[in-house]
Order: C-alpha cells, then sequence, then structure tokens
C-alpha cells in the first residue's frame, strides 16, 4: 500500500517562494514532511476540517439534483450556477435602452450570418465561415453551437431583464439562450417577470473559492461570479413559461426538522430563513470554514426549537435588507460639494480616503462620515460599499467599444442614495450578525 508524505508551507508564498524554500533544503531529505492518510470523503489533506460536518444534512448533492430530491438525503432538489455570458459587455449594461440596441443588433447578426450559413450549405468550419465584427457580437462556443444546430432567434423585449451583477450591484440583462454560454437552471428558477415578485434565492461561494465563505440573497437573476463562482438555491422552481411552482425544499428536510424541534407548524419558509441566518454565524463560518471550501454547506440542527426559531427571525431580517436593499432608509452622510465646479452628479470612478471615511464620488461631491462598521459586511475580498465603488462607474469595453455608463437621467441621484441605503444594510447586517454571538451552533 502507498504511503503518502505532505510538507506544509505558508499559502501565501508565491511559486518562486517555494522554489527558493527548496534550493535552501538543497535535498528532498531536509524538508520536513508528515505522513497523511485520507478521511472516509478520500480527503487527503484533513487540516482544519471537522468530521461532524459530513453528519449535517447537505444543502444540495449531486445525487439529489439527478432525483430532484424525491430519494435523497438532501434539504434542497435542484439548485444552480448563476448565469454565464462569456460575453458580459454585449449581455449586461446599466441602460435598459442601451441594452435593447445591442440585443438587437446581436439578433440581426446572427440570423444574417444564420440566412448566409444556410445558403453556403451549413459549412462546419465556422471558423473561416463567419464574418465576425466584435462592435456587434461576440461569437462564444454556445452561439457557434446554436448555429451549426440551426437555431434561429427574435428579439423580444421581455427577455430585457434585471440581474444582480454583482452584491448589490443590479444590471439589465440579455436573457436569451443563444447568447449566453449557459443559463444553468435559471430557465426555471426566473423564467418571468412574474416569479421575481415571490420566488427567492439563496447564493453561495463556490467550492474550491479562494475567497471566504459568504453568501447573498437575491430575488432576480444572479450572475455567475455574483460571490465568486456562485451555487444558487432557489426557494421555487417553475417550468419555462412560469407556471407549475413547485416547493425546491424537499419533503423529506421538512419531516426532519420537524421531528428534531417537535413542532408539527413548522414550515418551509422557516427552514428557509433559518439556513440563511445560520450561514451568516461566525461560529458556524469560522469553525467550518475549512470544509466549507472543500463542498457545498451542510446543515446543522441548533439546540432547541427556540434557537431555531430566532435564527429564523434573524434570517428573515436579514433577507428582507440584502433583496429590497433599495428600499433601506439612508445612512446619513455629509454631503460636501465643491462650490468652485458646477453641480454634477454624473461618476465616472468613485474611491475611497485613505482612513476611509469619505467616498469621493466626483470632483463636486464628497460624502463624509461613513461608518467603520459598515466595511466589516464583506462579502469574498470586499465589503457591500467596495462592490458599488468598484461596479458603479463608467466602463468602455476595449474589445467592442460598448459603453457602460451608471448614470440615470430619470433619476439622477440613484447612485448617491444607493450608497446611504447599502451603508444602512452594512451596519444592520453587522448588528444582525453580533447576535449570533449568544448561540452555538453546534
Amino acid at each position: 500500500m502507498a504511503i503518502i508524505y505532505y510538507a506544509r508551507l505558508d499559502e501565501s508564498w508565491t511559486r518562486y517562494q517555494k522554489y527558493d524554500f527548496l534550493k535552501e533544503r538543497k535535498h528532498v531529505g531536509h524538508v520536513e514532511f508528515q505522513e497523511i492518510q485520507p478521511n472516509q470523503q478520500h480527503v487527503w489533506l484533513t487540516a482544519g476540517l471537522h468530521a461532524e460536518f459530513a453528519t449535517f444534512l447537505p444543502m444540495g448533492t449531486k445525487e439529489g439534483k439527478a432525483t430532484r430530491g424525491e430519494t435523497a438525503d438532501v434539504i434542497f432538489k435542484i439548485y444552480s450556477n448563476g448565469v454565464k455570458t462569456n460575453s458580459d459587455a454585449y449581455a449586461y449594461n446599466h441602460n435598459q435602452e442601451s441594452l435593447a440596441i445591442m440585443a438587437e443588433g446581436m439578433v440581426d447578426n446572427y440570423m444574417s450570418q444564420h440566412d448566409r450559413w444556410m445558403r453556403k450549405g451549413r459549412p462546419k468550419d465556422l471558423e473561416n465561415f463567419l464574418k465576425i465584427d466584435e462592435k456587434i457580437l461576440k461569437w462564444i462556443r454556445h452561439t457557434k453551437r446554436s448555429l451549426l444546430s440551426g437555431k434561429t432567434v427574435e428579439f423580444e423585449a421581455i427577455k430585457i431583464r434585471h440581474s444582480m451583477y454583482r452584491p448589490f450591484c443590479k444590471q439589465f440583462y440579455y436573457f436569451e439562450d443563444i447568447f449566453n454560454e449557459d443559463t444553468y437552471h435559471f430557465p426555471r428558477i426566473f423564467p418571468t417577470l412574474e416569479t421575481e415578485q415571490e420566488n427567492q434565492v439563496i447564493c453561495v461561494s463556490a467550492v474550491g473559492s479562494n475567497k471566504s465563505f459568504h453568501c447573498l440573497m437575491v430575488k432576480i437573476i444572479p450572475d455567475l461570479h455574483l460571490t465568486g463562482d456562485s451555487q444558487c438555491f432557489p426557494f421555487y422552481t417553475y417550468n419555462e413559461a412560469g407556471t407549475g411552482r413547485r416547493e425546491n425544499i424537499t419533503d423529506g428536510a421538512l419531516q426532519q426538522f420537524r421531528e428534531r424541534y417537535g413542532a408539527s407548524g413548522l414550515t418551509k419558509w422557516d427552514i428557509f430563513y433559518y439556513i440563511y441566518a445560520l450561514l451568516h454565524a461566525p461560529s458556524y463560518r469560522e469553525k467550518y470554514a475549512a470544509n466549507l471550501k472543500r463542498e457545498l454547506p451542510r446543515i446543522p440542527f441548533v439546540a432547541n426549537l427556540a434557537t431555531f426559531e430566532q435564527f429564523a427571525k434573524i434570517g428573515r431580517r436579514l433577507a428582507e435588507l440584502h433583496i429590497h436593499y433599495e428600499q433601506q432608509a439612508e445612512y446619513p452622510l455629509e454631503r460636501l460639494e465643491n462650490r468652485t465646479v458646477p453641480l454634477n452628479w454624473r461618476v465616472e470612478k468613485m474611491h475611497l480616503s485613505a482612513d476611509k471615511q469619505e467616498l469621493i464620488y466626483n470632483e463636486f461631491l464628497t460624502l463624509q462620515g461613513i461608518p467603520a462598521v459598515a466595511l466589516e459586511y464583506r462579502l469574498g475580498n470586499r465589503s457591500a460599499l467596495e462592490w458599488l465603488i468598484e461596479q458603479y462607474r463608467f466602463k468602455v469595453d476595449p474589445r467592442s467599444g460598448i459603453v457602460n455608463d451608471p448614470h440615470r437621467l430619470d433619476d439622477e441621484q440613484y447612485l448617491v442614495r444607493l450608497i446611504g441605503q447599502v451603508l444602512t444594510v452594512s451596519v444592520e447586517t453587522v448588528r444582525l450578525v453580533q447576535e449570533f454571538g449568544r448561540f452555538i451552533v453546534y
């Protein structure tokens, strides 16, 4: 039987630092190795892993997806990546009219090439056949496959939808299969505008992410990179016409929670919000950080029904904050206006001051009094405010020349207002998360 030895170095080291380390040792015999054994899940590097994690209920499994959760010991029947465009500049825009014009141009260009392809006898060699103008359409793999399959497309304005592109950064999105690399299960999660009024989705950072575990609830289509190759767990699924609504939490999971707490009135929404709260709990995130890098979250039971209900209550409030962030009150910031320049609400690129207490919005406006606690609410490597700063800026795509301008002519102070609202969300989220300090997760 083979024996595996392992030497662990600082994970932040570059490969060149590791090369230097080996040069210093000069011989493999001068490296300190330890013998390692795999665990029951066949994982070799088990440092930081907690064995009891495997006993918790999985949020989702491949087996559960294959059987729609009917026979699997799992909480959610299906889960999905966020949508993957491989052509973000073409599929997303802050301006609805600009995106509609872009989408119509993509449809016209695709159908023009499709008709020419048909006339030329459906050649297989698209690389030499296509006349590509990347100012109009990026021919991603799925677009090419669609052409080779003979698919046609018409522009439909109803397919211009909202998407949560990055945390608290909403854009218009062209939800057309042919121009997306993969929409995964989202044609069955948010098939119509109407489903956005009732469905909710917990998005978690994917397995193997190099960012710390984080999650965000949304009620519109999320991008794949919303939270770092996000995996998304919806409350409802539908058929592609938007009818045939089904709850996505399994009856088996509901029964387990009811039996555990002796509560026949406990609902699937209670479980949904309990999970969202638990995924924010520092005691859960910190203890199981290594496990969460290797597999999707598993959900333990808290001590008793009263604690479960408290978690569900906090989770419901977190969901309200995160989903309806644009309806929250603005955090009171001081507006410092530069009277030597004309009044201007447009933004090119915002930035924080060195002490992170001020946000320089543009030459005309600086927002003062940013609370330090707000920056503690982080989604991966950035705070919610830093996500806004990164995403709400004037961009010109270097490949296509497409302009993406976050300024709203019909609501010029939208972004200033949004900054205050997201700060309120951040401060309140931190406060709610601090309440978990009273509870031991497992």
